[in-house]
């Protein structure tokens, strides 16, 4: 056993996990304030529902000996035949540490989904939306990716840390679930603006964290290529947020926090599969690329009509295609060309395929069996009041409810939000005593 890399997998698995609560903040921050523990709970409860499925099937579908190309065979069901003492076939760490490590990705996949739907689905039909995912979407398509024998690890598709099997995955599955499940009430006609900015800032910032582990952890040693990872995984990110910023400054006038903090996300995203088979100057040029394009692919959704809360397909699914696309003409070491490019196509759009016609059934499924959407009463009222019995914020202790009426922040949430509003001048200079 190698102690060195044993740790540092074990460290990463740990800062992986940590992504999950950093992308409940970064959710529920932008959400309107009757959503905001609907919004935690929706990322929280996949580590509770994928830990488990894991264990039970989900690391032998993944992992286990090949079938088909396509999925994983059933020999290590419940973990059986694993030890402390086994050891993985190369790197020599413990199996239990590398299948930790792989759960919190499967555990943050699906919940990166959420934020797509937030403000109008049941909490009891996106738990077993979940289960009915990871063992038909995810499980499958990280065996294609990085078990060996999957057919996209055989065709040598790079992928080192999750552009399709995580980030377009779950971008283009919550598209799926999104045109099932329809728009809020009131998309496109009220407000719906962060309640609060500094939550959604420290959610990023535990996210970039986390994405350390995420990124340089899937060298699976402590090694220069885990080096380059995290440099790299530094440098797209902190090129993305300049590039989101300035095209927001250009389109809409100001430099705004929220952009800011989704700029971050699009660079993290899109450097995920490609940041080890790259230079600097290659991830500065992801970064650069992921923050503009994802800045302006999130307006997408007003133009075609789907609502996408809070911009999972902009900037998971886009910055997801970005990263594993560019990787194809950008990587060095004379792996990069026209048919590494054609390689990274094929998985890109071969993902994106399954996971849309596999997620649309199943938020279909579910639409017309227990019902997928909340209902218009529990819908406006709140969801975090009809399904969790709690809210997000007690008022009534800063002096009841005609205190709190003035106290609560314009209702609001997701990144549609990012376009600043002119001011409407002093037309009332009247001051309220």
């Amino acid at each position: 056993m190698n102690g060195a890399d044993t740790a540092f997998v074990l460290i990463s698995a740990f800062l992986v996990m940590l992504m999950t609560p950093g992308l409940a903040f970064f959710y529920g921050g932008m959400v309107r304030v009757k959503s905001a523990l609907n919004m935690l709970m929706m990322s929280f409860i996949s580590l509770g529902i994928v830990s488990v499925l894991w264990v039970l099937y989900g690391y032998s579908l993944a992992f286990g000996p090949d079938t088909g190309g396509v999925i994983g065979n059933f020999d290590f069901v419940g973990l059986k035949g694993i030890n402390a003492e086994t050891l993985t076939e190369k790197g020599g760490i413990p199996v239990f540490a590398f299948a930790l490590f792989q759960m919190m990705f499967a555990i943050l996949t699906p919940a990166l989904m959420s934020g797509a739907l937030a403000d109008r689905v049941k909490f009891s039909a996106w738990m077993v939306f979940i289960a009915l995912w990871v063992t038909l979407v995810y499980f499958p398509v990280a065996h294609w990716v990085w078990a060996e024998g999957g057919w996209l690890y055989e065709l040598e598709v790079i992928d080192f840390a999750g552009g399709t099997a995580v980030h377009i995955n779950s971008g283009i599955g919550a598209l799926a679930a999104v045109l099932v499940v329809g728009k809020r009430i009131g998309f496109k006609r009220e407000p719906m603006r962060p309640h609060s900015l500094p939550l959604v800032v420290l959610g990023a910032a535990l996210l970039w964290f986390g994405w350390f582990g995420f990124n340089a952890g899937s060298a699976l040693a402590a090694d220069g290529s885990a080096a380059t990872m995290a440099m790299n995984t530094q440098l797209a990110t902190g090129t993305a947020v300049l590039g989101w910023l300035v095209y927001e400054r250009i389109r809409h006038g100001a430099f705004t926090t929220l952009g800011a903090a989704s700029g971050a996300i699009a660079g993290l995203v899109a450097i995920t599969p490609s940041g080890a088979s790259v230079n600097a100057l290659g991830a500065i040029v992801i970064g650069l690329v992921a923050g503009v394009v994802c800045s302006w692919a999130v307006s997408l959704k007003y133009k075609l009509g789907y609502d996408d809360s809070l911009d999972v397909v902009g900037v998971h699914l886009v910055g997801g295609v970005i990263g594993t696309l560019l990787v194809g003409f950008l990587a060095i070491d004379g792996v990069g060309g026209i048919s590494q490019f054609g390689k990274q196509a094929v998985g890109a759009f071969s993902v994106m395929a399954f996971s849309f016609v596999v997620s649309w059934i199943l938020a279909k499924l579910i639409q017309v069996t227990i019902g997928f959407r909340a209902s218009e009463d529990d819908e406006t009222a709140g969801v975090d009041q009809a399904f969790h019995a709690e809210t997000a914020y007690d008022f009534s202790a800063v002096g009841g409810s005609s205190v709190a009426s003035r106290h609560v922040p314009a209702m609001g949430g997701g990144q549609d939000s990012s376009t600043p509003r002119k001011p409407e001048g002093n037309k009332d200079k009247k001051v309220d005593a």
